[in-house]
């Protein structure tokens, strides 16, 4: 490329293309920062889910699982709030 070829990357637009540029890119932005977001809760979701897989898979030999007194209900609907509040939030 000479010198006289050089054209500095730019290229002249009206107001009305410049607004839809500018509109198209701040779609973009809105959609990527929507799509992360999913991302983290689907990462959460499974972070919270797969230690309750893990534990479950360790002795799947034995036909029952221990859990006891009160315990499974308080841990069942702490776990469900828990599930609740990344769905939702």
């Amino acid at each position: 490329m000479s010198d006289l070829d050089f054209d500095f990357g730019f290229t002249a637009v009206t107001e009305d293309e410049l607004e839809v540029v500018q509109q198209a890119q701040k779609d973009v932005t809105s959609s990527k920062t929507g799509l992360d977001k999913t991302q983290q809760k689907c990462d959460t979701l499974y972070n919270m889910m797969k230690p309750l897989l893990n534990n479950l898979a360790k002795n799947p030999e034995k036909d029952y699982i221990y859990w006891p007194g009160k315990t499974r209900m308080s841990k069942i609907e702490e776990f469900s709030d828990k599930l609740d509040k990344v769905y939702n939030g």
